[in-house]
């Protein structure tokens, strides 16, 4: 949507909401997120540090939060609620000028999913990434699935965040691509992720657990949003699903990201090795780990990831499946009680939402996230 016209979708919004709220209720009238679960934290495995991911927070990936105002723009059936957000003067947006908007559905139980879509990246070397979002909680496949009793998140409260910033979910920058003096590229997912964390907290301001998921870009954007969801959560316990956004990176490939995008501050300074000299993640997730004990990672990927290799000219399939099971192997060491693998055959990218019911040594995908939500002992890293 135009931002001129933001101001009059606000007035038609209030009335939108007024008109609907008696038939299919508001996220915020909905409480679950009030209730006690009977989930068990998971136990650390590395000393507790008193707050993790301060050193971000000093570095000030949290500036955003509690910033930018939403506003309900429409409420559908089955606790629905979309919200849009003014881009103007910095605001939440698509790296293309197109208005930014998410959406929550509430479901029955005290648990919470926050979902990350995916959907490419615009970088120096090339672009070529969603450029509008499509806000309402769909496609309802997969684990978004709420009709699917075999979901295991089937019940949970929702919140959709789709994917339009082009920087995986970390950029604050602006900038001019073609000479002509006017902004073409903003890249504002800090502010897209921030705004929208803040609608989460305040429509689920206490759930039980915290499912934080993400397919593509969006599985490579949970590690961004998990130091915000954690500040904006201190107690509750994370599982984090990663889907085929490994981290798995040419050398130089993320610090020229950052550069371009101007994300470095979700990468800790003090962490030297984060960034490897391979340009792989590997020692990012371990932070990540170390910093926080009450959470768990769930990665997938298929070995040879054709997104991620040939689409992306990072490298080759057999070198991105040398690389990837590398670093599988080094989480797996550190951190054997709260890290677990899903690796499959092919050059296929994401399963979650499109390969949901796909088996994977002997096991589908479906039960597998099911066995690490029930934290029972049938929960173990697979591979074809």
């Amino acid at each position: 949507m135009n931002q001129s016209n933001f101001k009059s979708m606000l007035l038609a919004s209030v009335l939108l909401v007024s008109a609907t709220a008696c038939d299919s209720g508001s996220s915020s009238d909905n409480q679950s997120g009030n209730e006690t679960g009977d989930v068990t934290p998971t136990q650390p495995d590395t000393p507790v540090t008193e707050q993790p991911f301060q050193e971000l927070y000093d570095q000030g990936i949290d500036r955003y939060l509690d910033v930018f105002a939403a506003v309900p723009i429409a409420v559908r059936p089955g606790g629905l609620t979309t919200y849009a957000f003014d881009g103007s003067s910095g605001g939440p947006i698509c790296f293309t000028g197109e208005q930014y908007a998410m959406s929550t559905r509430d479901g029955a139980s005290s648990e919470l999913m926050i979902f990350l879509q995916g959907g490419g990246a615009c970088g120096p070397n090339g672009c070529d990434a969603v450029e509008v979002a499509q806000p309402v909680v769909a496609p309802s496949i997969g684990i978004l699935n709420a009709d699917d009793p075999g979901n295991p998140v089937a019940d949970y409260n929702v919140a959709y965040l789709p994917y339009c910033d082009g920087s995986l979910w970390m950029g604050d920058r602006d900038i001019d691509t073609d000479g002509d003096g006017i902004n073409d590229r903003m890249f504002r997912g800090a502010q897209n992720l921030s705004a929208s964390l803040d609608v989460i907290v305040r429509t689920y301001p206490a759930p039980s657990r915290i499912l934080l998921a993400g397919n593509s870009a969006g599985g490579f954007g949970t590690h961004a949003a998990l130091p915000l969801v954690r500040k904006l959560y201190p107690d509750v316990p994370i599982e984090l699903v990663n889907d085929s956004g490994m981290g798995i990176l040419s050398e130089g490939g993320q610090e020229t990201l950052n550069e371009y995008w101007n994300s470095s501050a979700f990468f800790p300074a003090s962490c030297e090795t984060c960034i490897g000299e391979d340009g792989n993640l590997t020692d990012y997730h371990k932070y990540q780990l170390a910093e926080d004990p009450n959470l768990r990672f769930g990665f997938l990927s298929t070995k040879q990831d054709a997104v991620v290799t040939i689409e992306r000219g990072t490298m080759s399939g057999p070198e991105f499946e040398r690389q990837l099971l590398e670093a599988i192997g080094e989480l797996s060491e550190d951190y054997p009680e709260r890290f677990r693998s899903l690796i499959a055959d092919g050059d296929g990218h994401t399963f979650i939402i499109r390969d949901f019911e796909r088996s994977v040594g002997g096991t589908t995908v479906k039960q597998w996230i099911a066995d690490m939500l029930d934290s029972n002992a049938d929960w173990a890293s697979v591979s074809d």
